[in-house]
C-alpha cells in the first residue's frame, strides 16, 4: 500500500526512479524537455540533501545523498538535451549514451573549446560514478562543491 504524497513529493520520487535507470548504463533522455527541467533537477537534488542529517560535517545516510548526485547528474543531462534543442537537434537525435554526450559537446556545444568536454567528463567521474553509482561521498563540503559545480555547468549551457 503506497501512501499519497504532495506534489514536490512526487516529482523527487519520479526524478529519482530515473536515476535508477542511470545504474544500468541507461541514460534517456525525458519525454518532455522544458526549459528550467535542469533548475528543476538540481532543486529536488538540492532538496534531498537538505532533509538528510549531517554530524561532524558528514552525512549520516547514504542514500539520499547518492539520489541527490543522481538527479544533479540527471539536471546536467537535461541541460545538454535542452542547448542540444536549441541548436536544431530533435529529440530522437539526443545522445543516449555517455560517449554520445561527449560527442554531442564536442560537435555542437563547444566546437572551439574543450574545457565543456573536460568538465562534463570530470562531474560525470564525480557525480554518477564515485557520488552515486559507488556512494563514495559523504563529506558536506565536498558535495556542496560539486552540486556548485553542476550549476556552473548548467548555467554555461543555458545562460
Amino acid at each position: 500500500m503506497r501512501l499519497p504524497c504532495s506534489p514536490a513529493a512526487q516529482s523527487i520520487d519520479t526524478d529519482i526512479m530515473e536515476s535508477g535507470q542511470l545504474s544500468m548504463g541507461i541514460v534517456k533522455p525525458s519525454k518532455t524537455h522544458t526549459e528550467g527541467g535542469a533548475y528543476r533537477y538540481l532543486e529536488n537534488a538540492n532538496g534531498l540533501l537538505k532533509a538528510t542529517a549531517i554530524e561532524d560535517n558528514i552525512y549520516l545516510d547514504k542514500k539520499p545523498v547518492r539520489k541527490a548526485f543522481g538527479t544533479a547528474y540527471l539536471a546536467i543531462l537535461e541541460a545538454i538535451n535542452e542547448a542540444l534543442i536549441k541548436k536544431g537537434l530533435t529529440r530522437k537525435e539526443l545522445p543516449k549514451s555517455v560517449d554520445g554526450y561527449m560527442a554531442a559537446i564536442k560537435k555542437h556545444l563547444s566546437v572551439n573549446n574543450g574545457k565543456l568536454v573536460r568538465e562534463f567528463d570530470r562531474l560525470y567521474e564525480t557525480l554518477h560514478i564515485a557520488g552515486y553509482y559507488r556512494g563514495l561521498i559523504t563529506r558536506v563540503a565536498t558535495v556542496k562543491v560539486e552540486i556548485k559545480g553542476t550549476e556552473d555547468f548548467i548555467r554555461k549551457l543555458l545562460p
